[in-house]
């Protein structure tokens, strides 16, 4: 079966660099497993040495995007194959962003020539912890980047900081929210021929329930399709 290979540590938005031992490991791997993706998170999660197992965010600036740029071009020259960047879930933001996370994305593709991975969950719950438009964040990512979508569960939590609101956390523990399934609905609209990978990695169900997602998953975009196929008419 061909395979869609997921990084989480090459933290590309690290000021500290690219660790070249772990991109030395993960090139042997893609060189034994010949994916036919490559992708991993617009994150940092590594300060002065020390791995912090956790997908940080970044600031929507030039001088970030320089980095991301730097990095993200010395990973592809690496593995000799575009790399794949992951919107990511969002819990804060910066007040320091000059740009939208959307327009971030578009400016790292066309600059690096990487590609794009969607994640329409991410961006459903980052619309809800941040204040946006899931909808229009979907209708303002780039296309033509798009090369892989992904859905996976999150998990409702109460909010530290403000009294009577949830956070919702990308735990991959759950099954995909109703929503979600509408937001993917409307992300078919835009990436209907990018594969879409459904993502559950804690409290693992029985295997039939996670086929039943992807079956699902399989549902929704033939019911798109089928709304949007011509229709040929009597002359």
């Amino acid at each position: 079966h061909p395979i869609a290979l997921h990084t989480v540590g090459l933290s590309v938005g690290s000021a500290d660099g690219i660790d070249h031992e772990h991109l030395r490991r993960l090139r042997h791997l893609v060189e034994e497993i010949d994916p036919v993706i490559v992708s991993g998170h617009l994150a940092w999660s590594t300060h002065r040495g020390t791995y912090l197992n956790d997908l940080l965010p970044l600031p929507y600036t030039e001088e970030a995007l320089d980095v991301v740029v730097k990095h993200v071009d010395q990973v592809q020259q690496a593995l000799g194959r575009a790399y794949v960047m992951e919107n990511p879930a969002s819990y804060v933001g910066f007040a320091t962003s000059t740009m939208t996370e959307t327009q971030f994305l578009t400016a790292l593709a066309e600059r690096s020539g990487c590609r794009l991975l969607c994640d329409v969950s991410n961006a459903y719950l980052s619309a809800a912890n941040m204040g946006f438009d899931a909808y229009a964040y979907i209708d303002a990512f780039p296309a033509s980047a798009v090369v892989e979508l992904h859905l996976g569960g999150f998990t409702r939590e109460p909010d530290d900081a403000t009294p009577n609101r949830d956070v919702l956390i990308d735990t991959h523990a759950a099954a995909i929210a109703p929503p979600v399934w509408d937001l993917y609905a409307h992300a078919l609209s835009r990436f209907d021929s990018a594969p879409t990978l459904i993502e559950w990695d804690n409290d693992l169900p029985e295997l039939s329930t996670i086929l039943a997602e992807a079956a699902y998953a399989d549902a929704v975009a033939a019911s798109r399709r089928a709304e949007h196929a011509p229709r040929a008419i009597a002359g």
